[in-house]
């Protein structure tokens, strides 16, 4: 448990307005107005039992009564809650993809999961707040998603009797269920034949207090001894533990009672003591005189802390404050962290103030914020490849912060004043050489080509990086822009420019052109081995001729390239094949099928013949002396013949 109070909004308000006049009150008065309104009512409250058949007139009455004055008024079916994740704990701490990337994920999914809805803002701290709008059960869900998937995680452990642990794991589970929804962790108790009373609990920081809090009231519940609740102002409880909860520790030791101090993150002013019924009324008594006699002696200050300075107040997981509160004895209050309050109220004996307001002053200036002005493309080169410019300089100077805003031409730095002045030294070397030699531009070519500039597999883009020494970010298809962004070498980049912008005019201009061309003149086209074919390639090399496969039985021959010399090549094909039309000349002839061997010959010889002949100096006689196949075709000087199948 953390010994200094961190006040919630309601009651620093309170601080600001008459720094909390004293109360008259006795310590012992009972649960504030806060409390009482935060607790939500059960089912059994909202809606007590109806009698039993047999239940007796003054039983009625008494449950119309629990009816009467049980109900509350139900709260609005859709509530929001806002959580706070402190930078030192965010799981996600690269602010370059504040908006993207692993964190923007991971609240997408916890949307789905849960059916909460999701707003994400950062905080002057920079940490994460997290506004969380739904039906209670979708929020408390969605909360655990948070912490555990968003906030670094912690582990504690606390020791109970063993008998108790039946009452924190509840009714089919249901109690541990509830603790865990409720402080956003995850408790793990020892199976009934494990002898160990240690209950581990993992979580944050401030949901391993509540746990722990909840896990001892349980206990304390059922503890068969003397218990006692004592309501002290939750402002004094710093003075109750002591720093690093010496006193509170040192109290259990002399009284054997056990007393348990709601932590800060609790927003409970009762304190609980059990044990044996001598040993309690001691500590009860020690507590109370500890609270009268702050209340008597104890004054406040108030003073003014730039808001961005509070956690270096604060510490790492509150030591700061801890140091202060044993050093000098005064409690020193925060406001919350979601409030735009810069407020700091120290609280202790009026000759100790003096000397915590020194350390709070110290603590708050002994860490500064800085920038160094850089173009915001120069950032990746700055951080360097898998980031090992950055390491350098971290690894000398592990207490700076340094932060790169995405679409921000400058870089953030916090940590120790002189740290940050040798790490702000170091990168402005660093961009001033970066900004001599390194140079960007951007060209604009539609979405549609980016994929032919990138190439299969890269193979286009690699090329022009290695050769022109630079970087170029084609942005993905479902950003859907224009720009590619080219960046490195000033020569490379004007020089990868120019190409990129060549090719993308090519791919502009270029268009395809489907010719319809029967397939019986492929073969003749093509020639033999190609060679017509080359020849027509060779006066077109611009464009890029497919014929199909002849299994396809299909007459598209495909023409793509620059717009007017696929008009040429095209125009020039059809020139071709209406020369072969009007030169073609055919001649069916019916022939028997078990001839058609007679007319090829033996190792083709009589085709041969009609081939070198000229099919057209032959007459139908002469071939039906070679009758050969169920279908034979002949082409020989633009003559085509055909022998068609006879049946007997």
């Amino acid at each position: 448990m953390s010994s200094v109070a961190v006040l919630t909004q309601e009651s620093f308000n309170e601080h600001r307005s008459g720094l909390l006049q004293e109360q008259s009150g006795a310590a012992g008065a009972g649960p504030s107005a806060g409390e009482e309104e935060d607790a939500l009512p059960t089912y059994k409250d909202a809606f007590p039992p109806l009698p039993e058949k047999a239940a007796s007139p003054e039983g009625t009455q008494e449950t119309a009564n629990a009816w009467t004055s049980k109900i509350r008024p139900l709260k609005s079916s859709v509530i929001t809650q806002v959580f706070h994740v402190p930078l030192e704990e965010r799981k996600y701490k690269d602010l370059n993809q504040f908006g993207e990337g692993d964190q923007a994920k991971v609240c997408v999914d916890i949307m789905h999961k849960t059916g909460a809805h999701l707003e994400l803002s950062l905080a002057k701290d920079q940490g994460l707040s997290i506004m969380v709008s739904g039906k209670l059960d979708a929020v408390m869900k969605a909360r655990k998603e948070i912490v555990s998937r968003l906030q670094t995680q912690a582990s504690a452990t606390v020791a109970i009797p063993k008998e108790h642990h039946r009452f924190v794991i509840g009714k089919n589970g249901e109690k541990l269920q509830e603790l865990e929804l409720k402080t956003a962790t995850k408790i793990q108790i020892p199976r009934p034949d494990d002898p160990s009373n240690q209950i581990k609990i993992s979580g944050t920081k401030e949901g391993l207090e509540k746990a722990k809090h909840e896990i001892l009231l349980i206990s304390a519940e059922q503890d068969k001894r003397a218990v006692e609740r004592v309501n002290i102002d939750k402002v004094y409880h710093p003075f109750i533990t002591g720093a690093y909860n010496k006193l509170v520790g040192e109290m259990m030791q002399e009284t054997g009672a056990r007393v348990n101090v709601p932590p800060p993150s609790v927003n409970k002013t009762e304190i609980v003591i059990t044990g044996e019924k001598e040993q309690v009324a001691l500590a009860v008594t020690m507590i109370k005189k500890i609270y009268e006699d702050k209340k008597k002696n104890a004054t406040t200050i108030a003073v003014e802390v730039k808001k961005s300075q509070h956690k270096y107040v604060i510490g790492p997981k509150g030591n700061t404050l801890q140091e202060i509160l044993e050093k000098t004895g005064v409690s020193v209050e925060i406001p919350p962290s979601d409030s735009s309050s810069e407020t700091v109220i120290l609280r202790g004996e009026p000759d100790r103030l003096g000397q915590a307001l020194t350390e709070v002053y110290a603590k708050a200036n002994s860490y500064t914020v800085s920038s160094v002005t850089a173009p915001s493309w120069l950032h990746r080169f700055i951080i360097g490849k898998k980031g090992q410019n950055l390491a350098k300089i971290t690894q000398q100077m592990p207490k700076v912060h340094i932060e790169f805003t995405e679409g921000e031409d400058k870089i953030t730095l916090e940590g120790p004043t002189k740290d940050v002045q040798m790490v702000q030294g170091q990168i402005e070397v660093i961009v001033t050489d970066l900004i001599s030699r390194m140079d960007y531009t951007e060209i604009s070519v539609d979405p549609k080509f980016h994929r032919h500039l990138i190439g299969k597999g890269g193979v286009n883009i690699n090329r022009i990086k290695e050769l022109h020494k630079v970087t170029v970010r084609i942005p993905p298809d479902n950003e859907k822009s224009n720009l590619i962004r080219i960046e490195g070498d000033p020569q490379g980049v004007q020089e990868a420019k120019k190409e990129l912008l060549e090719l993308a005019s090519r791919m502009e201009n270029e268009r395809t052109k489907d010719l319809i061309i029967e397939q019986r003149f492929h073969r003749a086209i093509i020639g033999q081995k190609g060679e017509k074919i080359k020849e027509v390639r060779d006066k077109f090399p611009e464009v890029i001729i497919n014929f199909p496969d002849p299994a396809q039985k299909s007459d598209i021959v495909q023409l793509r390239g620059p717009r007017n010399e696929v008009e040429k090549c095209a125009k020039f094909m059809q020139k071709i094949v209406a020369e072969m039309v009007e030169n073609s000349f055919s001649l069916s002839v019916p022939i028997f099928k078990q001839f058609h061997r007679n007319i090829i010959g033996k190792g083709g010889s009589n085709i041969k013949k009609v081939l070198d002949r000229g099919v057209h100096s032959l007459q139908a006689a002469q071939l039906l002396d070679w009758v050969k196949g169920p279908f034979c075709a002949l082409h020989h000087g633009g003559v085509w013949w055909r022998a068609h199948p006879l049946s007997h």
